[in-house]
């Protein structure tokens, strides 16, 4: 009979584990995944455009400008890179629509003269 008890406990305790691991991922109202490294993580989905100095207009990717690999992008790096896109002369002025995914939910955040606002 003991040796039965022992595989049962493992049985019963990754079924646990497995249970509590996929409840992990059910949404909340407001939060879009519960699970920690998500909560944690701020997520920037925006579509810009940029207008050259001659007028032109082009989509801006700000996502070329990150290191490789790199995908967390919150309103502080967007900015730094709007602000080093506009410095550097490349555009004259970046408008654009998105929203952010953070811990605190779903926002809209709009980029209006190169500039972040929530």
């Amino acid at each position: 009979m003991r040796e039965s008890v022992l595989p049962a406990v493992q049985i019963a305790t990754t079924l646990a584990l497995v249970a509590w691991m996929i409840t992990g991922f059910t949404p909340q109202p407001g939060r879009w995944l519960r699970w920690k490294m998500f909560c944690r993580a701020t997520f920037t989905i925006i579509e810009l455009t940029g207008t050259t100095k001659n007028g032109a207009t082009e989509a801006v990717n700000v996502y070329d400008h990150l290191s490789p690999g790199s995908f967390i992008l919150g309103p502080p790096q967007l900015q730094a890179i709007l602000n080093h896109l506009t410095a550097s002369g490349r555009y004259e002025r970046i408008d654009g629509t998105g929203r952010v995914l953070s811990a605190r939910g779903e926002q809209p955040v709009k980029v209006v003269a190169g500039r972040v606002v929530l």
